[in-house]
């Protein structure tokens, strides 16, 4: 069964080292991973909480990237693309090498968190020999194994959750006009409407938290 770790790499293992330790307060949150090559990694990544002249400055300083492009500005955060350069073998291992995905990862200061998916338990442990080979602290912080779909799992929404967004989409509850109450979807699922309220809040609370909200790796 696949399995999902949460852990921490120090910053100095990874990427970007000058740069967070230079803008301690700004947060950088990766997007999406593209290998380009089978030696070489692309990540897109947003970068907020601070000022993002002094982030730029220590960038263009910064020997563990190149070729660093602006992509897009919202609301303060800035998305760029980039190359990382040094110290990303053991993300290349992960990535490339048996395949794992990076389903989420922010850095800030001197540290990276890292959320991935190993296809079974075999795997993180040839991940975590490859980081003890290669003297990279690797501090695991949680391990779950996926019991739910990779986009419930990536969210963080509970399996009943998920059939609760799914029903309300299929019944029509977000379109304008609603095609269903809340009640009535209540009494389809066979639930009180103060339970399906509190599903609600809480599925729109983890997808909001996962999905729109940028946070420190510091915040749980």
């Amino acid at each position: 069964m696949a399995v999902i770790a949460e852990f921490s790499v120090h910053s100095e293992d990874l990427a970007l080292h000058h740069t967070l330790t230079a803008a301690p307060e700004m947060v950088v949150e990766i997007e999406r991973v593209v290998a380009t090559m089978k030696d070489r990694i692309m990540p897109y990544f947003w970068v907020s909480g601070g000022t993002l002249s002094d982030f730029e400055r220590a960038l263009e300083e910064d020997e563990s990237v190149k070729n660093i492009t602006e992509v897009d500005v919202v609301e303060g955060a800035k998305l760029y693309r980039a190359e990382w350069t040094e110290n990303i073998e053991t993300v290349i291992y992960a990535y490339v090498e048996i395949g794992a995905t990076i389903l989420q990862a922010s850095g800030q200061d001197d540290r990276w968190e890292l959320r991935m998916r190993f296809d079974d338990q075999e795997m993180l442990l040839d991940f975590r020999e490859y980081c003890g080979e290669n003297d990279v602290s690797f501090e695991l912080t949680q391990l779950q194994e996926q019991e739910q779909p990779m986009a419930s799992a990536q969210y963080d929404l509970t399996p009943k959750q998920r059939e609760t967004l799914i029903n309300a989409l299929e019944a029509g509850y977000y379109e304008v006009p609603q095609q269903v109450t809340m009640n009535e979807l209540a009494t389809e699922m066979g639930i009180s409407q103060q339970a399906l309220s509190k599903r609600f809040h809480n599925a729109h609370k983890n997808l909001i938290s996962n999905v729109l909200a940028v946070r420190s790796p510091d915040e749980p």
